[in-house]
């Protein structure tokens, strides 16, 4: 099945406004070994899009940027018992050297994950980069694209946390929906409308999980209460209007959803495999939420278009304020 036109016109959309940015971002690649990532680099060099850094074998930077790097993550580390030595050993590691470089603001952004796992790459950020302030909870999103563009904003919606939070609590819940929206405002340039996915649909059902959802819908309009957002909703109820209406009459967002917030890991995570697999769609990302400065996983599995993609809203992250 091609490409959907959705991610095409999400793709071009990035790159002019990336043309506008300057100066160019710098953008290292801790895993600069892998051809995927080579021939990603080589297109983002030649297009003038980034000014790409790729860290290869065993990491070549100067003997002064590894005593800065150590002695940065020895800083950031200490209070957990790290030594010295030990720090060394971990800031020459790919990952962290990539990281400790856009902490020292000798990179703009890192994208990893080509070959490490999610847990590897975020780990690195979070230790070496850190999150922004008044950030309690690091989560991701996807970016769909849809084969219809009759879905969320012309065939683009956000989904989390379909990566790295395995089982949020509300509180937590309702960070991720607070944080994706705005990840829906800043690249897929969409007012969000925010639906809290589950089995049930305005009390259909009753269960524990679904009580973890209404309270999060709580949470999130006391503390954001001009977001347009709504739960708990059944998937159909959130993406077809007519499904909406009947299910959920009077929501503002029910049929009308951009921004997916899934209640769990394991369900966000199925769905993006489903939709890409059954019914075609473009998964961009997972693209990390709350981090002090712009760093991003990338699937295993992932093809040098994909890298391409994640090091072009990676550079637009660091260009805005942080997502």
């Amino acid at each position: 099945m091609s490409l959907p036109e959705s991610a095409a016109a999400f793709i071009s959309g990035q790159i002019d406004r990336l043309r506008c940015v300057k100066p160019k971002r710098r953008i290292v690649f801790p895993e600069g070994d892998d051809a995927r990532v080579r021939t990603a680099a080589d297109r983002l060099r030649s297009e003038g899009l980034v000014e790409p850094i790729l860290l290869k074998g065993g990491v070549a930077v100067s003997d002064q940027d590894a005593r800065k790097y150590a002695r940065l993550y020895f800083e950031r580390r200490r209070a957990k018992g790290i030594t010295e030595i030990e720090a060394a050993e971990i800031a020459a590691k790919p990952l962290y050297t990539a990281a400790l470089m856009v902490a020292a603001g000798d990179a703009d952004g890192f994208v990893g994950g080509a070959v490490n796992t999610t847990a590897e790459t975020v780990r690195a950020a979070l230790h070496c980069i850190g999150t922004a302030p008044s950030v309690r909870t690091v989560s991701s999103a996807f970016i769909i694209a849809a084969q219809s563009r009759s879905f969320g904003h012309n065939g683009l919606l956000a989904f989390a946390d379909c990566a790295i939070v395995i089982d949020p609590s509300p509180v937590e819940l309702a960070d991720i929906a607070i944080a994706t929206a705005a990840t829906t405002r800043a690249l897929i340039g969409a007012e969000p409308i925010v639906a809290l996915l589950s089995f049930s649909t305005k009390g259909s059902a009753q269960h524990k999980w679904i009580d973890k959802v209404v309270e999060a819908l709580r949470i999130v309009r006391e503390r954001a209460p001009a977001l347009r957002i709504d739960g708990e909703l059944q998937a159909d109820a959130a993406l077809v209007e007519s499904v909406g209406d009947s299910k959920a009459p009077g929501s503002t967002v029910a049929g009308r959803a951009n921004t997916l917030i899934f209640p769990d890991i394991a369900s966000g995570n199925i769905g993006v495999k489903l939709v890409e697999r059954l019914g075609g769609a473009a998964s961009l990302g997972p693209f990390l939420q709350g981090l002090a400065k712009p760093a991003n996983d990338l699937s295993r599995g992932c093809s040098a278009e994909d890298i391409y993609g994640s090091a072009i809203v990676t550079a637009l992250q660091s260009a805005n304020a942080p997502v």
